[in-house]
């Protein structure tokens, strides 16, 4: 049963049921973003066997360019080209620092000629269009995003919107209907296979989700917490802001104060060491999606590193021995190793995690991302490492444990990234499924 009570300002109905709930930063707020709901086992499992719905990244936008310069600015600080980008498609856009640092990074959908929305990202563009020329309307609005992904994911939706959604090709977006009400159904998604985001005004999540949530019953629908969530990036190889890395946002006078503040700083690498915390585009291996017809903050910087790439990600799998002494460590006289949390660890967000990675006595990167894949059977993290230590199969040690406490050695082994490889989205041939 729904309580419409619990609605505002959610983006979701209220359950009579157990859940966790993990308090916004903002003290006062309501909660808005749910730890977990059947368990971690079963919501890890549901983008393999069934499906899921998502709601934690509503009220994160969008942001909202339009205006006759809107694709000009959006092209000074993008990465990404936008000489191919018709009116119904998307794009992962990347913006850097003039260091070539990632700053943000979301999804922007082009909406018209000269209107487009930025999804899921820090609102780096409102930050530098702030002082410039350009004739740009920017702002923000109160949407949900709704994530519904894994192999049920098109027939839920199929199901609720009652007409076929076939003819979404992957980064494309079009408007449907569910109950009545207008909602915009993309395909594209953080798990690496079919997936699909539904965006619409905050007012109608309730109702949105509740319609979703119940026409996946038969399909074995799972609503996906915050708790296991980022699971999936790992899996699927997405690397991500507030996650895996963190935004080199900031003037490098206000960054650290910043940080310590906003997210749970933690790893054998130094606290204040934040470049092991940032990102560029190369290091995540975004810089496919660089084109350079066209200048961008950060454009000299990242030529440079392309042309002579130092570091790449890779999947790392950790020793599941090593692992295991971390726990054995608890029941043993004297400081014990710092514990694995469950799934994903440490079990907090958003992160500046960093562990140091070496291969034969040498640091040769950073280890972050660290989570139990349920569905492998294995630790695995995402490593930013070296490119002649990439090779699958090259065996390195992740450094476990805090700066300053007791650190634990894990053997870990590069494996393929994305670990999880099978039904692709962008290579899912969706007139073919029954």
């Amino acid at each position: 049963m729904t309580d419409a009570t619990f609605q505002a300002p959610l983006a979701t109905p209220f359950y009579n049921d157990h859940v966790l709930y993990q308090v916004t930063p903002t003290v006062g707020m309501p909660p808005i973003r749910a730890w977990a709901f059947a368990g971690w086992k079963a919501e890890s499992m549901s983008w393999k066997t069934g499906c899921y719905i998502h709601a934690g990244l509503s009220s994160t936008g969008p942001l909202s360019m339009k205006g006759p310069d809107a694709e000009k600015f959006l092209e000074s600080l993008c990465i990404n080209s936008f000489k191919k980008f018709p009116i119904g498609s998307m794009k992962h856009a990347v913006m850097c620092t003039e260091a070539g640092l990632i700053a943000a990074h979301g999804i922007v959908e082009r909406r018209a000629e000269d209107h487009f929305e930025l999804f899921a990202s820090f609102p780096w563009p409102l930050v530098k269009l702030e002082g410039t020329s350009y004739d740009v309307e920017a702002k923000m609005r109160d949407d949900y995003l709704f994530q519904i992904a894994g192999p049920n994911s098109l027939k839920t939706l199929e199901k609720v919107t009652r007409e076929s959604l076939r003819d979404i090709r992957f980064l494309r977006f079009r408007d449907s209907q569910i109950e009545g009400t207008k909602v915009e159904v993309g395909r594209i998604g953080m798990t690496g296979n079919l997936a699909y985001e539904l965006h619409g005004p905050i007012e109608d999540g309730p109702k949105i989700y509740d319609a979703v949530y119940q026409a996946g019953q038969e399909f074995g629908i799972e609503r996906l917490g915050w708790g296991t969530y980022l699971v999936n990036h790992v899996e699927g190889g997405f690397p991500q802001i507030t996650w895996t890395f963190i935004p080199a946002a900031m003037p490098d006078d206000q960054a650290a104060p910043y940080i310590r503040h906003t997210f749970k700083i933690s790893g054998s690498v130094d606290p204040s060491d934040l470049r092991a915390r940032y990102r560029t585009p190369v290091e995540v291996g975004w810089h496919h999606m660089c084109k350079f017809d066209h200048d961008f903050l950060g454009r000299g910087a990242l030529e440079a590193e392309v042309a002579n790439p130092k570091r790449t990600v890779v999947t790392l799998r950790w020793n599941p021995q090593d692992v295991v002494d971390t726990w054995a460590s608890l029941l043993r006289p004297g400081e014990p190793y710092k514990t694995f949390d469950l799934p994903y660890s440490p079990n907090v967000w958003p992160q500046a995690h960093a562990d140091h990675v070496v291969k034969d006595g040498r640091r040769i990167g950073i280890s972050s991302g660290t989570i139990y894949s349920y569905y492998f059977r294995e630790v695995l993290s995402m490593g930013c490492i070296d490119v002649d230590a990439s090779p699958i199969g090259t065996e390195v040690v992740v450094q476990w444990g805090d700066y300053g406490g007791r650190i634990k050695d894990v053997r870990a082994t590069v494996e393929r990234f994305p670990y999880l490889t099978a039904g692709r989205n962008s290579d899912i041939d969706v007139t073919a499924i029954p």
